[in-house]
Parts: C-alpha cells; sequence; structure tokens
C-alpha cells in the first residue's frame, strides 16, 4: 500500500492507495504548532478507512510547510556565513533589481545573517583553480572564530566553488570538528552553478531552516517507527522524493514541497484522462497555487524566489498568490474591496467554521451563496455556520455601504481575480494560448470557481479528480525518488561540441544515478543557452544523443517564442546544464468507486446576484454519472459547482469531464 500524507496550512490530508488501487482519504485540521500530531491522526483515520495495519504500507510519502512556515515567520536558527574575505555583504548588497519599480520606500528583507556574524576566509578560488590557497592553519583559526559566536547553523559559500570545492570541504571538516552541535550547509554540496549572490542566498537559507525541519522530521520518524510504519520519504520543492536524512540536511529542498506533490497528482489524473496539456490550479484554504502541463511535463526553474529570497534550487514552476478559502476580505483606505494575502487559517479559521473567527472570508462568501451547505458537513465533519457567515460577511458590507449578496459575490469575484492574474502569468503572459488546455482544479476550494476561471480564460474543458480536495496528498503517494545535478560550464562557439557535451552529461548522469543507488527509470536533460552578452537563460531540453546546432535551433525559437525575436548572427552561450534521474515510480491506476447512487436534492444558488434553481448532489460520483447545470456536487473533501451551461460526466477514475456549451 501507498500512503501520502500533506500538510497544508489549514487542513492536513492523508490518501491510501491500496493494492486493489482503491482510494481511501482522510482530512483533519493542521496543528501549527506541532504538525507531527496532525500527520499522525490522518494517518490513523486514513488506515481505517482503507481498514489497513501499519506494517501493510510500503512506502510513506510527505510533503509538508515546515520550512516554508518558518521562513515566512522568521523561526529561523542563529547562522553564520563564511565566504571569501572581502565577500562577506553579498547577501546584504544582493541585486539591483527592484520587485516594484516605483515604490522608492521598498525594500528587501532583511539579510538571515547579521553582521556581526559573517566571517571572511584567507582563500580566493577562480573559476579555473586556487588564485589563494587556503591554509589549514588559517582554516582552523577561522572555524575558532566562528565556534565563538556559538551559531546554531553555518553557512560555507567561497567564489567559484562550484568549479572546485576544495576551500569549502577543508572548512566544512573543520567546522564540523570545532561545532560537532551545529548545522553545517556547504554551497558546493547544495548549488552547483553560478551567480554569487543567488548560491549564497540559498546556502545561507538552507542553513537557517536545517535545525528546526531535522527536528520536526526525527519526531516524526520516531513516531512512525513506533507505530510501525516506513521511514517517511520526503517531496523536494522538483516534484521527486528524497530520503527523510537528506532533507535534515539541506532544508532548502523541500521549501515547497506540498505544492510539488499537488503537480504529482495532477500529472497522473491528466495521464489517465488522457490529457496532455493541462493548466492547473490548487486553491486550498490559505493560498492558490497554479501550474503548467504542457506536453505532460511540467516546467522547472531554479531562479525564483521565496519569501522574497532566491531559491536556487530546482523547483518546479509554480506560482502562489494569496487567495484561499480562508483568505480575510477587507476594505482599504480608498474604499475598495480586497481579498487576502491574510488568512483566518485553521485556527480560528472562517467565521462558519465557529471557531471564534470573526472576519469575513471567501468560504464564508461561498456558504452565503449557497455554493457550499450549511447542512452538508465539510471535510473532516466540519459543520458550517451560516448565521455566523452573514454576521461577518454584512459587517463587511457596511462598511461598503452595499448589501450582504452583493458583498459576497464581491469577495468572490475579487478572489477569482487574483487567481487569473496567476493563470495569465504562465500562459499570456509567455505567449502561451490557454485555449488549447484543459483547466484542472483541485483542492478543497478550487472546483467551486473552476468554471469562472475557466469562463475569462476561453478554456471550454474541465477535469475535476473526484479526489480534487486531497490531490496534493494523491501526488505524494504516487510520486518518484528523484536527484538532480547540475554545472555551469560556459561554452561558446568552436569550444560548444558534441564530445564536450557528452563528456559533461556522462558525469552528471553518472551522479544522478549513483545517488539513486546505481540506476535510474527516467533521466531528464536540460541546457539553459542564452546569446552572448544577455544577463539569463532560456531552457532547452535535448535528452537524446547532444547536437550543438540543434540546441542553437531550439534556443532560437524558444527565444522568438518567449521575446518575439531571434538573432542568427549573434553568438549562443550555453551557461548551465541540468541533469535530473528519477527511481521507479509506483503509478497507481486510480480507479472510480462503484458508489451507490448520490443523494440528490433541489437548492438555490445565487449568479449574478439571482437565485436560480439548482441541483445538489451529496457524496461519491460513480463513473458514469451525468452532470448538468446549474449543479452542486458536494464531494468527499470538496464541492465541485456546475454553472448553467456546463455538462459533463464521470470517467472511469472517477473524474468529472464537463464542457461548456457553444
Amino acid at each position: 500500500m501507498l500512503l501520502g500524507v500533506d500538510v497544508g496550512g489549514t487542513f492536513t490530508d492523508a490518501v491510501l492507495v491500496d493494492d486493489e488501487c482503491a482510494v481511501h482519504t482522510a482530512k483533519v485540521p493542521s496543528s501549527p504548532s506541532e504538525q507531527w500530531a496532525a500527520v499522525l491522526e490522518a494517518v490513523g483515520l486514513v488506515l481505517a478507512r482503507g481498514s489497513a495495519r501499519p506494517r501493510q504500507v510500503e512506502r510513506f510519502a510527505h510533503g509538508m510547510t515546515v520550512a516554508t512556515n518558518a521562513l515566512l515567520e522568521g523561526r529561523t536558527a542563529r547562522t553564520a556565513l563564511v565566504t571569501t574575505a572581502g565577500f562577506t555583504d553579498v547577501i546584504e548588497l544582493g541585486r539591483q533589481a527592484r520587485a516594484r519599480l516605483y515604490d522608492l520606500c521598498a525594500s528587501a528583507p532583511e539579510p538571515l545573517v547579521p553582521g556581526e556574524l559573517r566571517f571572511g576566509a584567507p582563500e580566493r578560488m577562480g573559476p579555473d583553480g586556487p588564485l589563494r590557497a587556503l591554509q589549514p592553519a588559517a582554516a582552523r583559526a577561522l572555524a575558532s572564530e566562528v565556534s565563538r559566536a556559538q551559531p546554531q547553523a553555518v553557512a560555507v559559500s567561497l567564489l567559484h566553488s562550484y568549479a572546485d570545492p576544495a576551500h569549502e570541504q577543508l572548512l566544512g571538516s573543520v567546522l564540523a570538528e570545532l561545532l560537532p552541535d551545529a548545522h553545517c550547509s556547504l554551497s558546493s554540496d547544495l548549488v552547483g552553478t553560478f551567480r554569487e549572490f543567488e548560491r549564497t542566498a540559498t546556502t545561507v537559507l538552507d542553513a537557517a531552516l536545517s535545525p528546526l525541519l531535522e527536528a520536526y522530521l526525527r519526531r516524526l520518524s520516531g513516531e512512525a517507527r513506533t507505530g510501525g510504519l516506513p521511514e517517511p520519504q520526503i517531496m523536494q520543492s522538483s516534484g521527486g522524493l528524497t530520503e527523510s536524512a537528506r532533507a535534515c540536511a539541506h532544508a532548502a529542498l523541500t521549501v515547497l514541497s506540498g505544492p510539488a506533490g499537488g503537480v504529482g497528482g495532477a500529472l497522473l489524473l491528466a495521464e489517465l484522462a488522457g490529457e496532455a496539456d493541462v493548466l492547473c490550479f490548487d486553491m486550498g484554504g490559505t493560498s492558490c497555487d497554479v501550474c503548467l502541463i504542457e506536453r505532460s511535463q511540467v516546467s522547472e526553474t531554479a531562479e525564483r524566489t521565496v519569501a522574497g529570497r532566491p531559491l536556487a534550487l530546482p523547483a518546479l514552476d509554480i506560482h502562489t498568490v494569496g487567495a484561499g478559502g480562508g483568505s480575510i476580505a477587507w476594505r482599504d483606505p480608498g474604499g475598495a474591496l480586497r481579498v487576502g494575502p491574510a488568512s483566518a487559517g485553521a485556527v480560528p479559521g472562517p467565521a462558519c467554521y465557529g471557531r471564534g473567527g470573526q472576519r469575513p472570508t471567501v468560504t464564508d462568501a461561498n456558504l452565503l451563496l449557497g455554493r457550499l451547505l450549511e447542512d452538508s458537513p465539510l471535510a473532516g465533519g466540519l459543520m458550517l455556520d451560516r448565521g455566523a457567515a452573514a454576521l461577518a460577511v454584512g459587517g463587511l458590507a457596511c462598511e461598503l455601504e452595499i448589501d450582504t449578496t452583493t458583498c459576497a459575490e464581491g469577495i468572490v469575484r475579487v478572489a477569482e481575480t487574483e487567481m487569473l492574474g496567476a493563470l495569465r502569468l504562465l500562459t499570456v503572459e509567455r505567449g502561451i494560448d490557454p485555449r488549447a488546455f484543459v483547466l484542472m482544479p483541485f483542492g478543497g476550494a478550487g472546483p467551486l470557481h473552476a468554471a469562472a476561471m475557466a469562463g475569462e480564460l476561453g478554456i471550454e474543458r474541465i477535469l475535476c479528480p473526484s479526489a480534487s480536495g486531497v490531490l496534493c496528498a494523491l501526488g505524494l503517494a504516487a510520486a518518484a525518488p528523484r536527484r538532480d545535478v547540475s554545472r555551469t560550464v560556459m561554452l561558446a562557439g568552436e569550444a560548444l561540441t558534441r564530445e564536450r557535451l557528452m563528456r559533461e552529461r556522462e558525469v552528471m548522469v553518472g551522479q544522478a544515478q549513483a545517488a539513486l543507488g546505481g540506476s535510474a527509470a527516467r533521466l531528464r536533460v536540460r541546457h539553459e543557452l542564452r546569446y552572448r552578452g544577455q544577463s539569463f537563460e532560456l531552457v532547452v531540453e535535448q535528452s537524446q544523443d547532444p547536437d550543438p546546432q540543434a540546441l542553437r535551433e531550439s534556443f532560437a525559437e524558444a527565444h522568438e517564442l518567449r521575446y518575439g525575436y531571434r538573432d542568427d548572427s549573434a553568438e549562443v552561450e550555453l551557461v548551465n546544464i541540468r541533469v535530473s534521474a528519477w527511481g521507479a515510480s509506483p503509478r497507481p491506476r486510480i480507479r472510480g468507486e462503484a458508489a451507490a447512487v448520490p443523494q440528490e436534492r433541489a437548492a438555490e444558488i445565487v449568479f449574478a446576484g439571482r437565485a436560480i434553481p439548482a441541483t445538489v448532489l451529496h457524496g461519491q460520483l460513480a463513473p458514469g454519472t451525468r452532470l448538468s447545470g446549474a449543479a452542486l456536487c458536494a464531494l468527499p473533501e470538496s464541492t465541485l459547482l456546475v454553472p448553467p451551461g456546463w455538462s459533463g460526466d464521470v470517467d472511469p477514475h472517477g473524474t468529472c469531464r464537463l464542457e461548456r456549451a457553444a
């Protein structure tokens, strides 16, 4: 049996896939102070529902927000930084780019390492070898100075260590001897590419988060062993699993652990549905994550920011906005209705949860519009209080001087506008026509807003998984181990030859396969190229026999698609090579449940200010079930809204396939 558990900001989800490919699910409220407790509660519940014992679980895959939340909340370890003398302030200087060009008062986040904890090493490594060797005595003296500062973690990032890590390795060994209880992160172990600021900032982030994640995973692993479960494998930001010990050593690998699981679940369901081009959005209680599946591949990036800090590690190209079911609606100083990014979270939650929340949220608005049901509990048995929702939304309506229903519709519309911006960012703004894609909503709140998103983007088809509320956990259960190796090569002109490409790739593939135990079920090789003189690269994939001319042509086509022009007279430079290797994947063939005929009744749902009759279906939908709007499907972990003009059915895997009438 395969077990996947995903910890979100509001709920913790568990999925158990048994040996007959049946899917059992559970959802419990997250416990922010002790996330491991909610994980074990969800595991116990899903095992009971699947009539399974812990020893029957073959693999336990886990995605969580421990590292992300610690970074957002500033709960990081006391961290020291060791870098080449004269470059200790690189993490504070950063780049000259500003996120908001005309905001003259905007400032970057404070460095995770204050000035008094930055130390310069008497060495200088060049891209072709040492220019000033680091002497063992000097390394020991520097390590002694660092130890007197009593850090909990140390980040070591020396100039050009991606080309020659000898100096970093010397410092790492001496620091381990003098500071045995402190965590130590070496940039050469983590980031294999150039750009000093991004490489140093990533190493600092890794060191600052690893002690906290290590404490969490050790507690969870110990509880799992006591309960008869296997050691948890951890989802990386890249969408592949790694061992718990490696995640403890490099917390930066897991910063986007939770959203990556959702992408894996979307890939699995898209493959089963026979769809290669899918636009996905995962709307949970706190945020909305958007990604693009194109030709059955998810785009990746190694240049993204988290909480304003660069992360130079392979990560799925997921864009996040603060629009979830728990996002709080408010009136700004100009009198406009705003939604998010603040969230009611799991505690106290939206007002309708009846746990003390008093501020209006998207969930409260959907309840007042008839899109959530007061007499139908949410996942986890949570009953909704319409009166509390009306009180919270009504208070905001008074501030805005509008009626409560109009305010509720406005809250939903503003939240949808935030999500549309994220969807357009990954499609229209990159020269991609969203109308060629099918839309897949998931998360507890995603299916409620899918048709509105599709209508705005001109998308005609929707795929809604029956387990959409726990799709991240399902993606974890179906994930494969993964290792990534990257290297800066800087090849152009006559140096960019087939022989050199083969030599570089063979070494990197060997390293990736060795990290997986000697073999890989699948390999992916990507090349990052640019016109010489440019500052940024575009990715070209070429996993077969490398051909430099084919690389140049593919790059020119990608450049023309992204920027609208190509320059065939300019020299093309290969900057980085990245190799990804995957182990064997379970790839469960999910089947739909032959459920009893769902309960059906009539209700009214508000559309465009008017309540219209609708059909309400309660429970799991069996394959072959016909759907026609207006309808509301109260699925076990989410609610699917089918507006007028949309219809469809349920496929053999339990996925609702909807199409819009011409």
